[in-house]
């Protein structure tokens, strides 16, 4: 097969939980353990930091990456979804795999997974494993699917875990509760690895703070004012919390003996799309009008997202929308704001949420708006009549976004 049949099997064979939903998930390691028998377990060669986390994982995991850069360490970075390019899940120092390796891997062990009969998130984390050791990383940063407990990721033994918030969302996998889910995302820390935490509510933290006791690690709780915020590349409303989380991260790595300095924070936060690549956080895609897109698509990150554009001062809002079709919508259409323009729209996956039907579940919570049948066409409805000091945002979904940046 070449590159594009490569995908088209891995997209089309396996099941994927951003364009299926629900069949898409494994809710234990058998498969993942299986899989790394079967290339040789190289994630129990790696060292690793690992992330998870409600809202904040993504950017932590870059920021994080950056600082290991600009240190000078062979830094690979494993992270989920992809907008534009399939390998934007798998980094060396922020150069995508190639696609030789991607085919080569496929290859290589596609006919020995008939019985193991995996997932796209499974392989993935399996592929990430083969490429790092093979390309001698000398520490991978390693972002979760979706929780942290039976999440496929969960096969390794970090230097150091990261929990960077807790929050309302994926609850039919994760639980109904903050304390459920933050015990979820507690699984990821291992015995006497420390563990950093971000902004965590009361509740949370109670629950990381046990798990932590009983694994005998130690708790480095970032969100605090002596952790200064340097200069950051990364606009939005989180940014500082996170910067603050992967500050405290490579403090706790240097304790741990990898040589990082200031400089290579102040650099490493400076320089995060330089040298990671990140794309789709508070990403400004022009200026008159104000365009902004973002890939907050839960009740705490659309919180702050619009804390973020009431800050700017714009005549008129536009807001383009479309929401995965397992998203409970009345949280967020609640606390959108009335006084805007809405254009719903559907991206191209099987798991978006028609754009009819999300104008008739607005429409229900008084919203003016009109449905577009793609992210493109609402896109360009919304340009057509922004004037240049309107605002438009688009959002509500990666996949939205993927379709825009």
């Amino acid at each position: 097969m070449d590159y594009r049949e490569t995908l088209a099997f891995l997209f089309e064979q396996l099941p994927m939980f951003q364009r299926v939903g629900a069949a898409a998930y494994k809710a234990d390691l058998s498969n993942t353990i299986a899989l790394c028998r079967l290339i040789g377990n190289p994630e129990q060669k790696l060292r690793f930091v690992h992330i998870a986390g409600t809202n904040g994982k993504g950017s932590t995991a870059h920021m994080t990456a950056s600082i290991l850069q600009e240190a000078g360490y062979k830094t690979g970075l494993f992270t989920s979804p992809h907008l534009k390019d399939f390998r934007e899940r798998i980094r060396l120092n922020g150069e995508l795999m190639e696609q030789d390796a991607v085919i080569e891997f496929v290859e290589q062990f596609k006919d020995e997974w008939t019985n193991i009969k995996p997932s796209f998130f499974e392989i993935t984390a399996a592929m990430a494993f083969w490429y790092f050791d093979r390309v001698g990383a000398e520490i991978v940063v390693l972002e979760t699917g979706m929780g942290g407990r039976l999440d496929s990721t969960n096969v390794v033994r970090p230097e150091i875990s990261i929990i960077t918030s807790i929050g309302m969302d994926h609850m039919q996998f994760l639980g109904d509760t903050i304390e459920k889910i933050a015990a979820e995302k507690a699984g990821i820390i291992k015995l006497g690895k420390p563990v950093v935490t971000g902004r965590l509510v009361p509740e949370a933290l109670e629950v990381i703070r046990a798990k932590a006791r009983d694994a005998k690690s130690p708790v480095i709780e970032s969100d605090t004012d002596q952790i200064s915020v340097p200069p950051l590349d990364l606009k939005g409303p989180f940014q500082p919390i996170n910067a603050r989380t992967a500050i405290a991260a490579a403090w706790e790595l240097q304790k741990r003996g990898y040589k990082i300095d200031d400089e290579h924070i102040l650099k490493g936060l400076s320089r995060v799309t330089v040298n990671t690549g990140l794309l789709g956080r508070w990403q400004v895609l022009r200026e008159q009008p104000l365009t902004v897109t973002d890939c907050a698509h839960n009740e705490p990150a659309l919180t702050g997202i619009l804390k973020e554009i009431a800050r700017h001062d714009y005549h008129n809002l536009h807001m383009v929308l479309g929401f995965s079709n397992d998203k409970d919508l009345e949280p967020l259409l609640k606390m959108l704001p009335k006084e805007a323009t809405y254009y719903f729209t559907t991206a191209k996956v099987p798991r978006a949420l028609p754009a009819d039907k999300l104008m008739e579940l607005a429409a229900a919570h008084g919203f003016q708006g009109e449905a577009f049948s793609s992210v493109r066409k609402a896109y360009e409805a919304a340009r057509l009549y922004a004037s240049k000091r309107d605002m438009i945002y688009i959002g509500g979904s990666v996949f939205v976004v993927a379709e825009v940046v």
